[in-house]
């Protein structure tokens, strides 16, 4: 939950050199001789590669033999694809023709935000953008709100987008789905993501409209797909008010396989006995966590990686007691989570490539509830248990178009237990989805696909038809359509008492226009979204409910305009009803807020090596639930208007040759207060606040890199 993950010293990510056994070398120019730098350059469907120097020459090696197809590309260029026969090595002349007067190919992009490490056409945010944005905590989710489409709901745990609740997120590493993506958390104090930004070298989020590939997500799909071989080793250790960690990162002799290991220890009771939690803490909030990688290339083409961790945490607080007045209550969390992801990548010839992995996935929640003094104890433990395999084979038609399929499985437990009383189940889930963007000209795309499920534990298949259409404008300028039907099944809560519950079912709409120049980016998104089959609660629990949520979103970003500083812009307006659970009819949900603002700056001092931030969010008062008010005005009051501010500075500098970065991060910096809603006693006569246990979070951690000074680097790169 309070984890800053050491990889925040991993600030740039460049291409690995690989040893093989032919050397490519040679220079890349513009139109009129003038050396490239920075351009990616590499075999196609092959990690073989590297990127031009200064005076634009490049050089790497590969194992690739016969024909092959080299590609360069960089932005503001159009791409270069020359045919070459390796034989022995071979030094080549490129030139690349500036793209600013020519057409550039259309890309989907209706809902999507793409966040890559590379300089994709979408790309909105890169992991150093998530680290740098003030007031995230290094954590990708909270980096992501500051994007339109998102609520600042942070009582509770998950990401919550267009109307959708955080259960209607879900989140994908390398294609396959995540079961428990945040730390555990105590009541109104949601845990943060477990997974540094630095992990991946491409991460997408999709508000909407995504592709056939994922499903069980109702409302949006964070898709993160994990880095590849290291550049160098490295190892790393930090400090900070919160604990220790350290890691290492091994490449191995030959240049195609790397490990790495991780651990970290944090302890927030030092914190706590200097700033005061809203709540006494009955144990100081622990988390211990581990990781291991391994990365191996098993070809010119192919790569086989594994990620798995595992963490434990442990935390407890004691509260004033709101059904019994002058007593407390305890809550106290035990959890255990472990997480492994196995994917290989493989071309397999003829423009066709295979995606294949395998997950496995378990929690445990062990929660300890008393009214001291009350004799009223109880313990509720809860576990999940997710095995997944998946595979998918696509196939380029032609030089743009090209097809996708696959299909998956999941077999997944779920055990509860509330004292003595005992209630599991196990689901049997298949999956299988067809999907192609075809290209009727370089200016205009279509995808158009479909995917069908299939549940034991409901005894129910869907099948989910999904389209999109984009046509491009001019070199930089877009405009796309989306349209698509999303299944998903209950909350396990629901599903473990009736088995013969409906899928959830929302239909979305989405038109967007954007503009994406190489130091700016415009976009404007509308959309509606139609929700079908909502769980409701009451006298009994059916698939009855419905709703909707229709709206407009800005975003814009400059990097150019203002010297050595870098600053987005998100705005949304939501309009969305919900009749669920036990609401009575259409209405407002709890958490979702009409008007949403976010401004993110960033400024770097060159001169002292030093960077600033600044994050300020605002949303408009959310519903609440006032049980003294008859049912005609269910849900008409508001909270408070939430406002946040937060500061970020960083120091960067080498210490016994260790490149060192120095942190200082305050959350909510000016102390605004902030009520995310009411909680009533049962006899309606005691209310109490739904506030931040800690209002103000200081941060202070001083992050070692046993490798290459990149201080430069970071501050080109902001």
């Amino acid at each position: 939950m309070f984890r800053i993950n050491l990889l925040l010293l991993a600030f740039v990510a460049l291409p690995a050199c690989l040893w093989a056994q032919q050397r490519i070398s040679g220079k890349i120019t513009d139109s009129k001789k003038r050396p490239l730098q920075g351009v990616n350059i590499s075999i196609k469907d092959s990690y073989d590669g590297g990127t031009t120097a200064a005076d634009g020459t490049f050089s790497f090696t590969t194992d690739a033999k016969g024909e092959q197809f080299i590609i360069a590309n960089l932005l503001g260029y159009a791409p270069q694809e020359q045919k070459i026969f390796i034989t022995g090595p071979q030094e080549l002349n490129i030139v690349l023709k500036s793209s600013i007067n020519e057409l550039k190919v259309v890309t989907i992009s209706a809902g999507s935000f793409e966040a890559s490490g590379d300089q994709g056409k979408n790309t909105v945010l890169k992991p150093l953008d998530i680290v740098t944005t003030a007031g995230a905590g290094a954590d990708i989710v909270n980096a992501l709100k500051t994007l339109p489409g998102t609520q600042q709901t942070n009582d509770r745990e998950g990401l919550f987008v267009r109307g959708g609740t955080g259960y209607e997120t879900q989140t994908f590493i390398d294609g396959l789905l995540v079961r428990n993506p945040f730390y555990s958390g105590l009541p109104d104090m949601p845990g943060r993501g477990r997974f540094s930004p630095f992990l991946f070298k491409g991460t997408t989020f999709s508000s909407g409209g995504y592709s056939a590939q994922y499903g069980q997500g109702l409302s949006s799909a964070l898709i993160l797909e994990s880095t590849d071989l290291p550049q160098r080793s490295s190892s790393t250790i930090g400090v900070s008010v919160l604990g220790v960690s350290g890691g290492l990162e091994q490449l191995s002799a030959d240049k195609k396989g790397s490990y790495g290991i991780e651990a970290d220890y944090t302890n927030l009771g030092p914190y706590l006995d200097v700033v005061k939690s809203r709540f006494e803490p009955s144990v100081n909030p622990q988390i211990v966590g581990t990781s291991a990688n391994f990365r191996r290339k098993t070809s010119a083409t192919g790569m086989l990686k594994f990620y798995g961790y595992g963490n434990w945490t442990h935390m407890g607080s004691y509260r004033p007691s709101l059904e019994y007045a002058g007593y407390r209550e305890l809550y106290e969390l035990k959890n255990q989570n472990f997480y492994t992801n196995l994917s290989y990548r493989e071309s397999l010839g003829n423009d066709w490539r295979l995606n294949a992995g395998i997950s496995f996935s378990a929690n445990t929640d062990k929660i300890d509830l008393d009214t001291i003094n009350k004799g009223a104890s109880s313990r509720v433990k809860g576990q999940s248990q997710l095995g997944q395999a998946k595979f998918m084979l696509s196939k380029g038609l032609g030089l743009y178009s090209a097809l996708r399929m696959g299909a998956e499985y999941q077999y997944g437990v779920e055990r509860s237990a509330f004292n003595d009383w005992h209630v599991n189940y196990t689901d049997n889930y298949a999956a299988a989805f067809l999907e192609g963007d075809i290209y009727f000209t370089p200016r205009f795309v279509g995808r158009v696909g479909g995917r069908m499920e299939y549940s034991s534990v409901l005894s129910k298949a869907n099948l989910a038809p999904r389209a999109s259409l984009a046509y491009k404008l001019d070199s930089y300028t877009q405009f796309s359509l989306a349209y698509g039907d999303y299944y998903q099944k209950p909350e396990p809560q629901y599903i473990r008492f009736h088995h013969d519950m409906e899928y959830m079912k929302a239909t979305h709409y989405i038109a967007s226009f954007q503009r994406v120049a190489p130091n700016n980016t415009f976009r404007v998104e509308a959309f509606y979204k139609k929700y079908h089959d909502l769980v409701k609660t009451g006298v009994d629990t059916t698939n009855g409910g419905t709703g909707y949520a229709k709206g407009v979103e800005v975003f814009w970003r400059d990097r150019k305009t203002f010297r050595n500083m870098d600053y987005w812009i998100s705005y949304s307006y939501l309009d969305t009803k919900r009749n669920y659970l036990n609401y009575p009819f259409e209405v407002q949900p709890d958490f979702a807020a009409k008007h949403t603002f976010s401004v993110v700056y960033k400024y770097s001092i060159t001169a002292i090596s030093t960077n600033l931030g600044l994050t300020y969010s605002f949303s408009t008062g959310r519903p609440f639930y006032n049980p003294n008010l008859p049912e005609s005005k269910f849900m008409t009051q508001r909270t408070m208007n939430y406002n946040s501010l937060g500061f970020s500075a960083s120091y960067l500098t080498s210490i016994r040759k260790a490149f060192t970065i120095f942190v200082l991060s305050v959350s909510n910096a000016p102390d605004f207060k902030q009520v995310y809603g009411y909680r009533y006693s049962s006899d309606k006569l005691r209310r109490e606040e739904i506030v931040p246990n800690i209002p103000r979070f200081v941060f202070v951690g001083m992050f070692m890199n046993f490798g290459t000074d990149r201080r430069q680097d970071i501050l080109n790169n902001l």
